[in-house]
């Protein structure tokens, strides 16, 4: 179903949490809304549900009216027909699966044979057919989030709303269920809204993933879009630009222009960076940077290593540059230039090519 939330305004206790958010989510889209505590993302996703009233603003999903603070418009919850997969599983603890599973739809008055067939092809679909009858106390927690999953889906109609459903999950199978999620969003063909503060989650699964910072919307975008083109130093913090640098002034050195940035470090502009300005923000990933001395346009750096960790394939380190700034560089473990980084106290080299730095204006 079609989504569309308009002018959406919600206030606790005097703190404005929702600030005029305006946003459309096509039929069959998955989006994710991406941000920090406090962002607003659960509270929209909650006004959704029906769970919180809205102070101002309109919810309509499908031709339906959810909420339409000018008629005084408010759906309740259980007529809403969304389903909904929470951070805990909340599941009855005296239910077996199937009772669990089909109590959305028990709520609804919907007939006992239909509600078996529905019950028995989502258990189906989400591979836990076979523990219909055993208890919440006997499944791990995998198979709980499973039988959360098949709850919502069993009671959506056209609508899914996930509320970090894989928080409490280890890391492993997080991978595994976030695949388990975009699979039966795909086969059941609902438009989901989903959120979380994990960057790697919003990738994994979206279409379009929507940063929320204290109340509006910072960026909308598609994956790649959003991973690759931050629009705001706020915005590439959060999708993982370890490397952050203020523009603190442009000056002229033998004719060429000359950006000076935090750290003391320096970045001669050109055509690709003619738009940075005093003020402005240069980003790029630690593992742009390259440990050896500079080999073109870009930015060029020493160094002294602070802090040093094995992660696995690669080792991560911070390069103080001054006082209070210092350079995250991931390099692979393999590499012999990265013996220098192993060991705090020592002085490196780093450079930054020029096509490795996004440029922001806020």
């Amino acid at each position: 179903m079609h989504i569309e939330i308009s002018s959406l305004n919600k206030s606790f206790n005097g703190n404005h949490i929702l600030k005029d958010v305006n946003l459309s989510i096509e039929r069959g889209e998955f989006i994710t809304l991406l941000g920090p505590s406090g962002c607003g993302k659960t509270t929209t996703l909650r006004c959704l549900a029906g769970l919180e009233t809205p102070d101002q603003g309109s919810i309509h999903v499908g031709n339906q009216a959810f909420v339409h603070s000018p008629s005084k418009t408010f759906l309740p919850p259980h007529k809403r027909k969304v389903g909904m997969v929470f951070q805990s599983y909340a599941l009855w603890p005296h239910m077996s699966v199937e009772a669990n599973v089909g109590y959305p739809l028990k709520r609804q008055k919907t007939s006992s044979r239909d509600r078996q067939n529905r019950v028995a092809s989502t258990l189906s679909a989400v591979g836990m057919e076979r523990h219909a009858k055993r208890f919440p106390h006997e499944l791990s927690g995998g198979q709980q989030q499973r039988v959360a999953l098949a709850r919502g889906l069993v009671s959506a109609r056209g609508a899914m709303l996930f509320d970090e459903p894989l928080s409490n999950l280890d890391a492993k199978l997080r991978i595994a269920m976030r695949s388990e999620i975009r699979r039966l969003h795909d086969s059941f063909g609902n438009t989901s809204i989903y959120v979380t503060h994990d960057q790697d989650e919003a990738l994994a699964l979206s279409d379009r993933v929507i940063i929320m910072r204290d109340g509006v919307i910072e960026q909308m975008g598609a994956p790649y879009e959003v991973h690759t083109h931050p629009v705001s130093s706020f915005a590439a913090d959060f999708v993982g630009f370890e490397n952050i640098l203020e523009c603190k002034r442009i000056t002229d050195e033998n004719g060429l222009r000359v950006a000076n940035l935090s750290g003391g470090l320096n970045l001669t502009l050109s055509d690709t960076t003619s738009n940075l300005r005093p003020g402005h923000f240069v980003a790029f990933r630690s593992s742009s940077v390259l440990v050896t001395a500079s080999q073109g346009p870009g930015i060029s750096g020493s160094g002294t290593v602070r802090d040093s960790s094995f992660t696995g394939e690669t080792r991560t380190s911070i390069v103080d540059v001054a006082d209070d700034v210092g350079i995250t560089v991931t390099v692979p473990d393999s590499v012999d230039a990265a013996a220098a980084y192993k060991h705090g106290g020592r002085s490196v080299r780093f450079y930054v090519p020029e096509t490795s730095l996004v440029i922001l204006d806020r």
